[in-house]
């Protein structure tokens, strides 16, 4: 069967897009990364345009759509690089008061580890102990719990939709790079090196974006976890194979490679990490 997109749907990815490129921007994302903290105007803004709330019936001041319209919406959440704990807030909607209008920012423990702890307003789980980590990604402040827990497969999913923005952005940026950087007299695009790192990076995410849209229809948790695996690989690999096609320009701080990158590698730690996604398909490959 082949799956396309509603006009609905595309308005709503069209209009988070807008709102994130127009509020969240290159200028906004660099000064992110200079001056950590949470936007506390932004959140509410995503509250008000329905981001939390999605989710969430109408007769509870929700916008009333599912799981399908939040996946696209987290996927451009992804592609810009948004920071803050959106999975955890969009989870809370129904049950935190302001998580839905983004007036609360709610955290929680994921695969032991607890994001913007410090800029929440409510923790839900056990968060005692928290030990602060010195994040690798900048725009992802992390603290260290002890209790795992068992990982949400709608976070899961949630993240697995923030990986695929990620590695449609970095194949984004790596073929522009391709296009315009010219050595040897061509644009570097024209190397067949590079013309194969471009076509890999292409074909994961597409790859990763059939998995988390099925799974986004089908709620499966083995879905669930085979479109997170294609996604962490879709969103690493690309990012580092688009760090390759910049060349030593990708490590630099104007450059947004490495940030895609970083935020890959964090949320690769999310659910209880990779090993626990491979467990719940292996337990169903055999069942």
């Amino acid at each position: 069967m082949r799956f396309q997109l509603t006009e609905d749907q595309r308005a709503l990815q069209a209009g988070v897009r807008e709102l994130l490129d127009r509020r969240f921007g290159a200028e906004a994302l660099r000064a992110a990364v200079d001056e950590p903290g949470l936007d506390r105007a932004l959140w509410r803004e995503l509250g008000a345009a329905g981001f939390f709330a999605l989710r969430l019936p109408e007769a509870d001041g929700g916008v009333g759509l599912g799981l399908p319209e939040a996946v696209l919406a987290f996927e451009e959440a992804g592609r810009a690089l948004l920071p803050g704990p959106l999975t955890a807030t969009h989870l809370a909607a129904g049950s935190v008061p302001g998580a839905a209008t983004g007036e609360t920012v709610v955290t929680a423990p994921d695969g032991g580890l607890v994001e913007w702890l410090a800029w929440a307003d409510v923790v839900l789980g056990d968060a005692d102990g928290a030990v602060p980590l010195r994040s690798l990604d900048p725009l992802t402040p992390l603290h260290r719990v002890a209790h795992q827990g068992e990982a949400d497969p709608l976070a899961v999913l949630l993240a697995a939709a923030e990986q695929l923005g990620t590695a449609t952005r970095a194949c984004e940026l790596a073929v522009q790079h391709a296009r315009t950087r010219e050595q040897f007299g061509q644009p570097v695009g024209a190397f067949q090196a590079v013309k194969h790192l471009c076509a890999d990076m292409l074909v994961r995410a597409e790859t990763a974006r059939a998995a988390v849209y099925a799974a986004a229809v089908t709620e499966d948790p083995a879905d669930i976890a085979a479109a997170r695996l294609l996604a962490d690989e879709a969103a690493v690999r690309g990012t580092r194979d688009c760090l390759q096609v910049h060349g030593g320009m990708g490590f630099t701080w104007e450059c947004e490679v490495h940030l895609h990158l970083k935020r890959a590698w964090a949320r690769s730690q999310r659910g209880g990490g990779i090993t626990e996604s491979e467990e719940v398909l292996a337990a169903d490959l055999v069942a």
